[in-house]
């Protein structure tokens, strides 16, 4: 579902730069790794003159921890392990000739965002029917982090803004580990002690 969740966001991301900037022929947010920006021929690179959306965490969410174990259905009860719910961590950095669009690409971003912090299949009926909800908060980084990600991407600074989605499940539906048989009936025996 992690893919899923990208690929809605930058769907409807890009569907909202359309209304304010004008339709396009080619989206103005892609997926794509910020590391590989100032890659080989600049005027060749996908990543030029766009928003990039990159991943930069997952992390477990423990406390919406899922604890059954089991599923029940019609006629039994199926037990595999929990779903995973997971929280990601998106950074969109614009990455436009000037520094002024990069700016006012960035603002875009969080006006989208502002506009829309929660996503179900009833708000938006493109969003994949498996993915229950997504939550968008943004995410505030101080001058050490922001520091630490753009080292570790090795490239240089571009304006961006991180965002936190949250409660995306991750599961294989296909792996019931056993499955058995409700209880029917319960047969009690009584000893008599003299």
């Amino acid at each position: 579902m992690i893919y899923e969740s990208l690929n809605f966001l930058l769907v409807e991301i890009n569907k909202f730069l359309n209304q304010k900037l004008g339709t396009t022929t080619d989206p103005r947010l892609v997926l794509g790794n910020i590391a590989k920006v100032g890659d080989g021929d600049t005027s060749k690179n996908p990543l030029n003159n766009r928003l990039i959306l990159s991943i930069i965490n997952i992390e477990e969410d423990k406390v919406s921890k899922v604890r059954e174990n089991y599923t029940r259905t019609s006629s039994s009860i199926i037990y595999k392990n929990p779903p995973v719910l997971v929280n990601m961590y998106i950074l969109i950095a614009a990455n436009f000739d000037t520094y002024s669009d990069n700016l006012k690409m960035v603002a875009y971003v969080i006006q989208f965002f502002q506009a829309n912090n929660y996503f179900t299949p009833i708000t938006h009926p493109v969003l994949d029917a498996k993915i229950e909800q997504l939550n968008a908060d943004l995410f505030t980084l101080n001058f050490e982090q922001i520091n630490h990600i753009w080292s570790t991407l090795g490239g240089k600074y571009l304006p961006s803004v991180m965002y936190k989605i949250r409660q995306i499940t991750v599961e294989d539906e296909n792996a019931a580990q056993t499955e058995g048989k409700w209880i029917e009936e319960v047969l009690t025996t009584t000893k008599s002690i003299q």
